[in-house]
């Protein structure tokens, strides 16, 4: 999925079309997964299969050269940066002991971090269950919450529950080619009545490493992936489902998320200033709020005050709520300014309606 993910970012229209490039911070890094990506386009050779490899993937989104860059306009936002982290699911399946059981533990520190994890679930397993899908899908559930249990008291420092944490935990169909006939509505249906126990299982769990568990949401959000459409001696890498939704997810989806949260007065103390921080920086950016905010949430960092996180939380919430012909025209102006900045960020979050518009993506509403 990674190596699909990024040769799709280096292949010549993108480039031509997109308003950033993705860089990635490990050159050799990249040039491997695009080696992988070029095996399976011209081919059609998969990537080979990893066990117990964690490894960690940095890249950042590095804006084009608009009118603004070029008038040295100072930006609230100055990069953008995705970092995957690829975790194996054998640390799930199978025990593990002595150095291989630490680094479990060593990488799941580094996710903690993160502000959205996905939870695949495997295609071809839900196929080979056809009709039995509980099977796998409690297997894959309770697998992956007793590993998580397994980790707590490691994770925990002190046994102080976590303020920075990945508050969204997406559900994700991987492999989504094998069932063509399984929009995103009918996976999250598959899922609600074949795991529903299993998830709300996972739900507690997870809050039981979190301060302020009101700020988490888990099985809530339900995506579609593909890395490419595999057909006998074929791979058609053109043919990728949900990959294009990975940005977007990762920087639009938990700025929207939080802003609701933030003005519904859902989330206090340390976890508001850890959600917000950022937040506002982006919410400038799409409204045009000139200063009347000290930049990026710096304030909140050196103190708590009510008012000022108020009227933080609701020029986030004022920007995260821009939908539709207003969303549009900004993009719009945004281009025909240059105004690269802008007009990525409105994109992303034009990227996700059309998600949901396709059915590859569902959103939660809370």
């Amino acid at each position: 999925m990674i190596s699909s993910f990024y040769g799709a970012t280096q292949e010549s229209q993108y480039l031509q079309k997109s308003l950033f490039h993705v860089v990635p911070d490990d050159i050799g890094q990249g040039n491997r997964l695009h080696k992988n990506y070029l095996g399976m386009k011209n081919s059609a050779q998969p990537p080979g299969i990893t066990r117990f490899a964690a490894t960690s993937y940095s890249f950042k989104i590095k804006l084009k050269d608009g009118v603004a860059a070029r008038q040295r306009r100072p930006s609230p936002v100055e990069a953008l940066r995705l970092v995957w982290h690829d975790y194996p699911g054998e640390w799930f399946e199978e025990n593990v002991n002595g150095p291989e059981a630490q680094r479990k533990v060593d990488t799941f520190r580094s996710l903690l971090g993160s502000d959205v994890a996905l939870l695949l679930v495997d295609g071809q397993r839900l196929l080979d269950n056809s009709g039995e899908e509980e099977k796998y899908l409690k297997s894959l559930l309770t697998n992956f919450r007793n590993g998580l249990l397994s980790l707590k008291d490691d994770l925990l420092d002190g046994g102080e529950p976590l303020s920075v944490f990945p508050r969204i935990w997406i559900i994700a169909l991987s492999k989504s080619d094998l069932l063509p006939n399984l929009d995103v509505f009918k996976f999250r249906d598959l899922l609600i009545e074949k795991a529903c126990d299993d998830i709300d299982e996972l739900r507690k769990v997870l809050a039981g490493l979190v301060e302020d568990d009101e700020a988490l949401s888990v099985g809530e959000d339900f995506v579609l992936f593909s890395s490419a459409k595999f057909d006998g001696d074929k791979i058609e890498v053109t043919k990728r489902v949900g990959l294009e939704l990975i940005l977007p997810l990762s920087v639009m989806l938990p700025f929207e998320r939080y802003a609701r949260w933030a003005q519904a007065r859902q989330i206090r103390g340390k976890v508001v200033q850890n959600l917000l921080n950022g937040t506002e920086a982006l919410a400038a950016v799409l409204i045009e709020s000139e200063g009347d905010l000290p930049g990026p949430l710096g304030f909140l960092l050196n103190r708590f005050d009510r008012n000022q996180v108020k009227d933080a939380a609701k020029l986030a919430s004022d920007a995260a709520k821009l939908a539709g012909d207003k969303l549009r025209d900004i993009n719009s102006e945004a281009r025909a300014k240059q105004d690269n900045l802008k007009a990525t960020l409105s994109g992303f979050r034009m990227d996700l309606d059309k998600g949901e518009k396709e059915q590859t993506l569902l959103r939660s509403r809370r």
